[in-house]
């Protein structure tokens, strides 16, 4: 690595596949498949396939949530991905997303087979496909999707950059995660000024909006990203507090975050889902 006070950018960027830090063995300047590996299909019309991190735990909250009111075709297999082996570079799966990043959701429930890949996509897909988590009022169906996108434009700042390179850069480097970790607890009180006036993030209904930004802000808050929450003094943001704490009480909350799970307690991780069942 060079010493970031002495690097002086090329004229023409070239791939150093030796740059080192957490994933830099996945990480790569091109696109599509490095193998050929079909995907998995199971038995329920929805086949997903995914692997339990913020983005992929909203997937399966959602779809628990869904079977919690009753909707039947929301029954899904949850196909594990492992990331770090390469799993999202198969040819099945660059077939469902051409992007490699999970989540990726394939709906069989109709002659042909609908790919949905991005997870405000799938959110929003699934709660309009069955009607649930998502105002119909317009006004109330427009705050949710502002904060659906809120979400997705925030989420990066926080994952890509203050978790980069507070926790898996090589070295750790002063500037990026100042000004990385500025942005986040900016973030975070964006959500406790709305979360002071609203119970829910789009307003008093529970919506795929809270679903979306729980996994990586209401995981901020509880300590399970980066080991950081001492150092971004997240006690401070009572009200995002409040409202991680009320999520994390719904049982379908509990069981989605356990789906595609290979790490943390083992009491927590269900590595594969094909039936309600396995949650038991």
């Amino acid at each position: 690595m060079t010493d970031s006070s002495s690097y002086v950018p090329p004229k023409v960027w070239t791939w150093d596949a030796e740059s080192g830090g957490t994933f830099a063995s996945i990480n790569r300047p091109i696109a599509g498949a490095t193998h050929e590996k079909p995907l998995p299909v199971g038995q329920h019309p929805l086949q997903l396939y995914s692997l339990a991190t913020p983005n992929g735990q909203k997937v399966t909250i959602l779809l628990e949530e869904l079977l919690a009111l009753g909707h039947s075709g929301a029954e899904y297999d949850a196909w594990l991905i492992k990331i770090s082996d390469g799993d999202q570079f198969g040819s099945g799966f660059v077939g469902v997303n051409p992007n490699s990043k999970i989540p990726a959701l394939l709906d069989r429930s109709g002659a042909t087979p609908i790919r949905v890949f991005e997870s405000g996509a799938i959110l929003q897909y699934l709660a309009q496909k069955f009607g649930a988590f998502f105002p119909t009022e317009p006004a109330a169906r427009a705050e949710c999707l502002s904060w659906l996108f809120w979400q997705m434009g925030s989420a990066p700042y926080l994952g890509g950059g203050f978790g980069h390179f507070y926790a898996y850069a090589p070295s750790k480097m002063e500037y990026p995660i100042n000004r990385f970790a500025m942005e986040t607890k900016r973030q975070l009180d964006v959500l406790n000024q709305r979360l002071a006036v609203s119970e829910y993030i789009a307003g008093d209904e529970y919506t795929i909006a809270d679903i979306a930004i729980w996994p990586w802000y209401g995981g901020l808050v509880k300590g399970r990203l980066y080991d950081a929450a001492q150092f971004l003094a997240v006690h401070e943001y009572t009200h995002v507090v409040r409202w991680a704490d009320a999520i994390e009480a719904r049982p379908a909350v509990q069981r989605g975050r356990r789906v595609n799970r290979v790490f943390g307690e083992p009491g927590e991780q269900l590595a594969e889902r094909h039936d309600a069942s396995d949650l038991d």
